[in-house]
């Protein structure tokens, strides 16, 4: 291999690096993918000489990555305030499943518990530049004077950003509970509601439980979210009252144990849950296709 060509795989084998970088800084696969794309459009822009100038390709893609996704947040920001219902990050199988995908190993997007929905929700609450370091120091370690350089403010702008962001996701209200508990919850949660049942489904369900639906204006999904273990309980009885023939099967996501809901040969829902001293404490459930896409 000549070393133009072994510049070329070196840079095709950051695709993984840049859509993982990208998924946390913009909350959605395909945003992701965009993101990428246009990093990679613009490497290829560079004139050979210029190429042959960046001593590290990795380095570079993920600058320019990082400044795509800061133009892309804003814009993000504004569509999400004008969505159909509650926006919910897109849920990420960590694992294969239902046999072969079909998916090429390397262009997954893996991801684990330290990139839960929860997380994503939380982002949300940040400026886009809190967002981009944040993501870019603490979960890829990059030094500030590196983030100064892609963002263009000062080293200790970037620490006053951190710092900022630290502090609002601090106050965001979370729970943290073993990987046993929360499978053992979930599981009662997923018996209850099969069983169909509704004072025991009541019963794993938290009293200040919210359910939250993102159907993107697509399909049929609550505009608003759903409060209180009567309602979530109706709530979810009546989604699956409702298709009587969809089948329920478990799964890993970035979320920790969930389950898929497939009807026709498709997956049409994807439901993921929050769990607190034993209770559900949060449901969300994905019916919007174009957050489904890994899914099928």
């Amino acid at each position: 291999m000549d070393e133009d060509e072994v510049i070329k795989a070196e840079v095709i084998s950051e695709r993984r690096h840049l859509i993982s970088l990208a998924f946390r800084m913009l909350g959605t696969v395909a945003e992701a993918e965009d993101a990428v794309q246009e990093t990679y459009v613009r490497w290829y822009r560079l004139g050979a000489d210029e190429r042959a100038a960046i001593r590290s390709p990795r380095a570079w893609l993920t600058r320019v990555a990082s400044r795509v996704c800061l133009d892309l947040l804003s814009s993000a920001r504004a569509r999400r305030e004008r969505y159909v219902g509650p926006w919910l990050p897109e849920p990420v199988p960590t694992a294969a499943f239902g046999g072969d995908t079909g998916v090429d190993p390397a262009d997954r997007v893996t991801l684990d518990e330290s990139v839960s929905s929860a997380l994503l929700l939380a982002l949300e609450s940040l400026t886009p530049a809190e967002r981009i370091v944040f993501v870019l120091h603490d979960a890829f370690a990059m030094p500030f004077p590196e983030i100064a350089e892609t963002i263009g403010r000062t080293p200790a702008a970037c620490r006053q950003l951190a710092t900022a962001a630290r502090r609002k996701l601090r106050a965001a209200p979370t729970r943290q509970v073993s990987r046993q508990e929360h499978d053992q919850v979930v599981r009662a949660f997923a018996a209850a509601a099969r069983s169909g049942d509704l004072t025991r489904l009541m019963a794993v369900l938290d009293p200040r439980v919210v359910l939250r639906s993102d159907g993107g204006g697509v399909v049929s999904a609550a505009r608003n979210p759903v409060l209180g273990t009567d309602h979530v309980a109706r709530f979810v009885l009546g989604v699956l009252h409702k298709r009587p023939d969809a089948g329920l099967t478990e799964l890993q996501t970035n979320d920790g144990l969930g389950y898929a809901m497939w009807e026709e040969g498709r997956i049409v829902g994807v439901i993921t849950l929050e769990v607190g001293d034993g209770l559900v404490t949060d449901v969300k459930l994905m019916v919007n296709p174009g957050k489904l896409s890994l899914w099928n």
